[in-house]
């Protein structure tokens, strides 16, 4: 049953995705649907690309194992659209940029901070991908035994199908979709689950079972507190540098329709994340024994309700978490493909669609080749990169005139640079012991604030590197669209 589900799902997926080409002519249908989608949808497909395997998956096996105290990562990760909601989503799209890079080259009328921003928009693609990849190969392997390769080279080729064909226009109708089929994923089998538990007469846990539950991503060492507060940190700001999430503001057509669109997502993601932190808890009582804690979603059902309708719950929730690895592999192929079809290719339609096997065939590998780490670790890693590095270059770009190309340039190689060091270090190295493993394990609470003190100080130094149009960019950028501007797409000087 959960195989089978698991190809209605791919099913489903191309079918939407072929449905999309019918409106997928130009260049701008490839990369922003030619702006033209509304804030319901938008919200839908953003809520179906964010809410990755991480989330599906790893934030009930978090509480399985840390406990309650794991209930502010959901927070974290919600509370990241608020910021982006106050500082960034109207004016982004204002910018009229396609990509990250376009908009820093746009604010800073620099090649060499495009470019550098070009290079991060990949690194951070790829970093999110692998463990969509890793984790479709452990749900397969749990339903049916294959290889773990099998369920990230599965994944890998539906998303370039659905990608190569139609674009962002294609991949829009796929994650709208793909949201409410998590949702209900999640939801339907709960309810069982719930009267399972009532029906066993509603046990609880234990005092003496939740005194054992360790410090929240401390495992047992020293250094706990800072660890949490670090991917705090990360969350919160780490949602704005995201390029499969900054990508899809650029499809509304203004900016108070990306306002809107964030207030939407708010919703949405809450709602969501009510439902991992209760199988989270109920994997307490039924499955403490589980070695790998990201499978609690899906090995519930058959535990606490069994038979026929276990397994067609199981089904249900297969179908789910692969929807997450779909729908979010899809928004980074979309945008890691842009960049590298912008800036590493001739652009166009060609370009993107060779940048599209390009994007998904390297974290693939990656995926192969690391060594095994939990889900949401993975991601708040690539977290902690995209907070050392685009959240200072949009918050100060955005909000600071006097930010410099040079300042820019700095920050990004500064904080973007020990970043990914630290996620290098980690997954190719450690564990490490002490205060060294957490530095490098949870490293966005000291690279945020150096990535900010380099860009600001820098500025303050170079103050002839200040663009000579920024004048003219700010009023873009914070003008509201009532006025009469002429705001037309922004287009690079090379063109």
């Amino acid at each position: 049953m959960s195989l089978a589900a698991v190809v209605t799902v791919m099913v489903a997926t191309v079918l939407i995705g072929a449905f999309g080409i019918r409106f997928s002519r130009t260049t701008s249908d490839f990369y922003v649907a030619s702006r033209t989608v509304s804030p319901l949808w938008n919200a839908s497909a953003i809520g179906g690309e964010y809410l990755s395997a991480a989330s599906f998956l790893g934030v009930a096996g978090l509480i399985l194992s840390f406990g309650a105290d794991m209930l502010w990562l959901p927070v974290g990760w919600t509370g990241g659209y608020l910021v982006l909601l106050v500082l960034v989503s109207a004016p982004l799209r204002r910018s009229g940029a396609y990509t990250l890079p376009d908009f820093a080259e746009a604010r800073l009328e620099s090649m060499s901070v495009r470019r550098t921003a070009s290079v991060l928009v990949v690194l951070i693609g790829w970093l999110y991908l692998m463990p969509q990849f890793q984790s479709a190969g452990l749900v397969l392997r749990t339903i049916t035994g294959a290889p773990v390769w099998a369920g990230g080279l599965l994944v890998a080729v539906v998303v370039a199908v659905n990608v190569l064909s139609g674009g962002m226009r294609s991949i829009t109708f796929v994650q709208a979709f793909q949201y409410w089929l998590k949702l209900t994923a999640l939801a339907l089998p709960l309810v069982f689950l719930l009267l399972a538990w009532k029906s066993d007469g509603a046990p609880a846990v234990s005092a003496a079972d939740a005194a054992t539950w360790q410090v929240p991503l401390a495992g047992g060492k020293e250094y706990g507190l800072y660890s949490t507060y670090s991917l705090i940190l990360a969350t919160f700001l780490g949602t704005m540098g995201l390029p499969h999430v900054l990508v899809r503001f650029y499809t509304n057509p203004d900016g108070q329709a990306a306002r809107r669109t964030t207030l939407v997502v708010l919703s949405l993601l809450g709602a969501f994340y009510l439902l991992p932190s209760v199988y989270g808890w109920l994997g307490r009582m039924y499955a403490p024994d589980l070695v790998r804690t990201d499978a609690v979603v899906l090995t519930l059902p058959g535990r606490m309700v069994g038979g026929t309708l276990g397994d067609l719950l199981t089904a249900l929730v297969t179908a789910g978490a692969f929807a997450a690895f779909l729908s979010t592999s899809s928004g980074l192929t979309v945008s890691v493909a842009g960049v590298i079809a912008q800036d590493l290719l001739k652009g166009g339609v060609r370009s993107f669609r060779i940048a599209t096997l390009m994007a998904v065939s390297v974290p693939l590998a990656l995926a192969l080749w690391a060594r095994a780490l939990p889900v949401a670790d993975v991601v708040g890693l690539a977290f902690a990169v995209a907070a050392s590095s685009f959240c200072p270059l949009l918050v100060l770009g955005i909000w600071w005139r006097r930010l410099s190309s040079t300042g820019a340039l700095a920050g990004l190689f500064v904080g973007g640079g020990l970043a990914c060091a630290a996620v290098l270090v980690t997954i190719v190295g450690g564990p490490y012991e002490g205060l060294a493993d957490a530095l490098l394990a949870q490293p966005a609470a000291w690279t945020v604030p150096i990535a900010f003190t380099v860009m600001v100080a820098v500025s303050f130094l170079t103050p002839h590197r200040v663009p000579a149009g920024v004048a003219r960019t700010m009023v873009r950028l914070h003008t509201p669209e009532n006025l009469a501007l002429d705001r037309g797409d922004w287009r690079p000087r090379s063109s």
